[in-house]
């Protein structure tokens, strides 16, 4: 028996963004999938697949774009989408979900006050462990903590925390990236890692103990640890906090990396960069981590086929 195409559904995103244009631009080259698009009318317009409209944007767009009305609007629609693609994915009707990115203020204006997509898929998803990894080729890198303050960052760092971010994460690797004994790395918190004491004591009192529960390497520098990655020492690096991980993620491969939510029903995939409202409109977006998003999409969703 043939097995059937994957089915993906892709959310658009903030209509003040680059989303319709990047997802048309990476569909250029036809994907082995069945797709269906979620989001505003004019964004679904013309998308080379089954069309879900949520309503009109562009009417009163002659408006500010700061326009509190406008802003609302945007989010709303952006929301809107992910929570019925995510319907549509519990409900068995769609293999995987691929999101465009979205602006965090316009979703909070709108009423939907979650830090980012991943703690906001958990919730629908009735309210899962996850983990927010980042892919681009070699490199697997997630986040221990995503969307708060690097202030916060010591304070919700828990050997409990990382423990259960990295069950997640060996979870995925085998059940999804079909890596039957998963290698992982913990990132340190401090330069040289905490430098024995001396820089702070987060490496020994909370990261070591949860190194040694997961068998993973570490706690190990920033400097080093991300390089020995690429280098195929390890399949995953556990980082700390959003920026160590993000920036060495997108200085590996910029345009190319893909943001991947482990731990939900279904795989979930999206770009690794933001809306873009400074280009938006000028057909001049790189849609190169939008097709990254989507194959990957594609290759997990055929995986658990």
């Amino acid at each position: 028996m043939t097995a059937r195409r994957p089915r993906l559904a892709i959310t658009l995103g903030d209509p003040r963004g680059i989303g319709a244009e990047i997802v048309a631009k990476a569909l250029a080259t036809p994907l082995a999938a069945d797709l269906t698009f979620i989001g505003a009318d004019d964004q679904v317009a013309g998308l080379p697949g089954a069309g879900v409209p949520l309503g009109p944007w562009r009417q009163g767009s002659g408006a500010r774009p700061e326009d509190r009305p406008r802003v609302a609007r945007a989010g709303q629609l952006a929301g809107h989408a992910v929570q019925r693609a995510v319907a549509l994915a519990l409900a068995g009707e769609v293999d995987a979900i691929v999101t465009a990115p979205v602006e965090k203020h316009a979703l909070h204006v709108a009423g939907f006050r979650f830090p980012g997509h991943t703690e906001w898929l958990a919730h629908l998803a009735g309210d899962v462990d996850v983990a927010m990894m980042l892919a681009a080729g070699a490199l697997r890198v997630v986040l221990v903590t995503t969307h708060v303050a690097l202030r916060d960052v010591p304070a919700l760092l828990t050997t409990d925390r990382i423990v259960r971010t990295g069950r997640v994460v060996e979870r995925g690797l085998r059940e999804w990236f079909g890596i039957a004994a998963p290698r992982l790395a913990l990132c340190a918190l401090n330069p040289h890692a905490g430098e024995q004491g001396l820089f702070g004591d987060e490496e020994g009192r909370v990261m070591l103990p949860a190194a040694k529960i997961l068998g993973a390497a570490g706690p190990l520098p920033a400097d080093t640890v991300f390089v020995r990655a690429l280098r195929g020492e390890f399949d995953a690096v556990l980082a700390p906090y959003h920026d160590v991980g993000m920036t060495a993620i997108k200085v590996a491969a910029f345009g190319q990396g893909v943001n991947i939510t482990l731990g939900l029903p279904f795989p979930r995939t999206s770009p690794d960069h933001g809306t873009a409202f400074d280009i938006a409109g000028q057909g001049v977006a790189d849609a190169g981590s939008m097709r990254e998003a989507l194959e990957l999409a594609v290759r997990l969703a055929a995986a658990r086929l």
